[in-house]
Formats: C-alpha cells, structure tokens, sequence
C-alpha cells in the first residue's frame, strides 16, 4: 500500500443471536473469536487453517446490497467443538461437511459456528456460509472500507476488507488458494485476483470466475465490477497481464491511466531480473473511477485511483514479492513490506536514469536527520496498530536498507534481497528474521546496525557502519 473478544459460551447459558433455538452448550473446547494479533485481537481466529476460499458473491448496484455463499475448506489444528469466521454481514445459513450447524454473531465482527458434530485435530472440512447485506453500512476498527457507487464497486483497502464481503480467518498470517465468482448486470465487467477462468452469462446476468491459485492473504483478495476498458497480454519476459481501466473517466484520463498500466510489464519483468522469479501467473492493475487516495497491491492486480503514475506502479509490483508472496507474519512486522516496496522504487530509478542509490541516501538523510517527531522515534520493528502507515515505515524504511547496501555493497544486497524472497515464498516472515538472514547471508555482524536504524528512537550515528558518509548538516 502506498501512502477481542474471545467468544465464551459458559453452561446453561443462553448464546446470544443464535439461528434456531437457543444454544445451551458447557464452555468451549473450540476455535474462539480471539486471533494471533496483539494490534488487532479479533483479526484470524484459533484452531483452524484456512485451505481454500470459494467466495461467490452477487452485487446489486441500485440497493448497494451483496449477498454471497462463500466455501471455506479448513483443517483441523486442535479438537473443535466450535469456530470462528471474520464476517460483518447477516449470515443466513451455515453448513459444516453439508450438515446445518448452529450459529451466532457475538459481535459485529464474529461469525460463531457450533457444527453438528466435534472435528478432530488434522481434519479437512468444509464449512458453507450463506450471507447478504449492505457492506457500505458497516465499519470496524474504525474504518468504513466499502467503495462503491451505482455504477462501479471496488472491494479494496489495508489492513482489513475480506469481512464487507466474505467470511474468512482475516489475518495474513492464515494464507489459502481462491475461486472467486462474481454476479453482476450483464453489462458489467468484472476483474479480479489472478487468472480469468471464464464468464457464464444467464438473462440479464452475468457471472465471472477467476482463480488464484497461489496462497493469499485475505486482505490482498478483491474484486472490481463496473465499465472497464481492459486489456490482455504477456510481457517481454512471457508473463501474461490485465490491465483495466474504468471508461467512466473522461477520455484524456483514461488513455493517460492505461498508458501508466502499459508499463506494468516491464516494470515486472525488471523486477523480476532484479530480485528474483515473478512469484506468480500474472501481472497487470487497474484504475477505478472512484475517489481512492491510495494504491494497493492486491495480489497479481493492484487497483490504483486515476492519478496512476510509474512511480506507484513500481512500488505496488514490488509488493508481489514484498507483502504478497513474502507476507507479514503478524502487522507489527509491516516494514518488511512497504519499507522493502518503497526502496524498489529508488532501485528502479537508479537502474533507470535516475539517482544512483546512495545519492538518493545522500539526499534523504540530509533531509530527514534533523526531523523530530515520529519520523526517528517509531519503532520501525514494532510500530503500534495506529502507525503501520506512518510515512517513516515507508520513507525510513527505505533508508534502512540504502544504508545497509551503502555498507555490504549493491551486489550482496541482492544476493540477499533474492535469497529472502526464495526462502519466504508464499509464506509469511517478520523483522527478526530478516535481520538474522542479513548477518548469516553477509557474514557480518548487523546488530548493532538494526538496532540504531530500526529501534533506537533516533537518528542513526552518521558512521560507515550505519552506511552513511556524512554528519548531519
């Protein structure tokens, strides 16, 4: 991107909002609502690992109204009674293994499930949930994430938006494989995560299908319906692209927006020689019409606002590798992604004509050595849930890592750029293991350069060892 409760059922005691009869249960032996995330505690949930997503949603633009039927095929990680699924919308109807099961919203966030029959450790299920609501009315952790008009929708937004619009273990650290099918009026067209498989059009609508098939986190899934002009092909390296842009932009933006896009190609391509195998089946982006501040890198197509420029696109391409195919392991970790995108975009430049690494360091810490505030004092390993965006986990966190190849050299730093992403791919990571890569892969010993750049709430000494060449001004 540029720019809690745990559910507890206690005997004899009615659970509130449940479908049917009431439950009457002893305490839980189950999944709970609580996931692995001090700065979101009801993100992800205990005792499942999602597998598989088939996330099948209809949109109806004149009400604002999305109903679905998402299949999540799970596996076991203790003996469960019952478990937990992130979702805001009413749920209709839940199955277990094709049998009805009871269940609940405790809260706006949590979807309950009581399965007719306890699931062993290390099984395979299914669970079936059927849902409808209007995901523009709903918020959490104070955000409304629902972008949408009567005319085009686009289910985007960091660190949560799988909840508006399919139930899920809503934390990166729980990655699964998509179908996602999308019904809407005939005359829309629909783009979404990875490879198109195919469109079934009945009466006056119309159902698309893509796949990914490659393990996403869930805030990375999204979907796009509206008028898009798109456009299909492969790069100069062989990997296939979509690029769509919304035709309700005026003319002029919209052939300037699918000119940016037409750069996506080789903008992979050079990353790919850079840092490693583009990690999965297609590249491309798409520009929406409505008013978004922001970029993000949904996996395989990020959705960018009609300003669109190179520079973003190298960033949000960047985080196929960095935030996608390497995912945070918890969001305390979140440099590990945009300080690492953001830093892409200097090396792009400086292979490109523009400022060789150093002189962009140069540049960024005669700037910034002398700033107060958040810019040193956050801590870039653990930033707190209200920073994760602050412009210091970008702008700093590049300077991080143009230090360290103004120390080891460009060479060995992207030795250990391609060796992070080739140990880490389609898996999650943190700081800390970077960190030790750094010293194991360079054979030097980088504490003490981590700790002054990362922790330290101030400025790093100006010193060849913190990879800078000269005092402050």
């Amino acid at each position: 991107m540029r720019w809690r409760i745990v559910l507890v059922v206690l005997l004899l005691v009615l659970v509130p909002g449940f479908s049917g009869a009431a439950v009457r249960t002893a305490a839980p032996s189950g999944g709970g609502g609580s996931g692995p995330d001090p700065y979101w505690k009801l993100d992800g949930n205990g005792g499942t690992n999602a597998l598989r997503y088939d996330v099948r949603v209809g949109y109806d633009f004149s009400r604002a109204r999305l109903s679905g039927r998402t299949i999540v095929t799970m596996r076991a990680t203790k003996d469960l009674y019952s478990l937990n699924l992130d979702l805001l919308l009413p749920v209709s109807g839940v199955t277990v293994d094709g049998r009805k099961a009871r269940f609940g919203k405790p809260n706006n966030h949590e979807l309950y499930i009581r399965p007719a029959r306890a699931i062993r450790k290390g099984a395979i299920f299914k669970v079936a949930v059927a849902y409808g609501g209007y995901p523009g009315r709903y918020r959490y952790a104070g955000e409304r994430n629902w972008l949408a008009d009567s005319g085009e929708v686009v289910a985007m937004n960091e660190p949560h938006m799988a909840p508006w619009w399919f139930p899920s273990n809503d934390h990166p650290s729980d990655k699964a494989v998509f179908d996602i099918r999308v019904t809407t009026p005939r005359g829309k067209r629909v783009v979404s995560n990875g490879s198109y498989v195919g469109r079934t059009v009945r009466g006056t609508k119309a159902t698309t299908h893509w796949r990914m098939s490659d393990p996403m986190a869930t805030y990375l899934a999204f979907f796009a319906a509206g008028r898009f002009q798109v456009e299909t092909g492969r790069s100069a390296a062989g990997i296939r692209y979509v690029n769509a842009v919304s035709a309700r932009l005026p003319k002029a933006e919209r052939t300037r927006a699918m000119a940016a896009l037409r750069r996506t190609g080789a903008i992979t391509d050079w990353l790919q020689s850079w840092v490693g195998k583009y990690p999965f089946t297609s590249t491309g982006g798409l520009v929406t019409s409505l008013g978004v501040g922001f970029a993000l890198e949904n996996q395989t197509r990020p959705t960018y606002g009609s300003w669109v420029y190179p520079g973003v696109i190298v960033h949000e391409i960047a985080h196929q590798w960095f935030g996608d195919s390497v995912s945070v392991q918890r969001w305390r970790d979140i440099w590990i992604n945009e300080g690492f995108a953001t830093f892409s975009e200097v090396a792009y430049d400086a292979a490109h004509g523009g400022p060789s690494v150093k002189t962009w360091l140069d540049r960024a810490w005669d700037e910034e050595c002398g700033e107060r505030g958040s810019f040193w004092a956050i801590n870039l390993s653990n930033p707190g849930a209200a920073n994760i965006f602050d412009s210091a986990v970008y702008d700093r966190g590049a300077m991080v890592l143009a230090a360290l190849q103004s120390r080891i050299g460009a060479t060995a730093m992207r030795d250990l750029l391609r060796t992070w992403v080739a140990s880490h791919h389609d898996g999650n990571a943190t700081v800390a293991q970077f960190e030790a890569l750094a010293s194991a892969r360079t054979g030097q010993d980088l504490r003490g350069f981590f700790q002054a750049w990362l922790r330290s709430g101030a400025a790093p000494a100006a010193t060849p060892a913190n990879g800078l060449t000269h005092a402050c001004p």
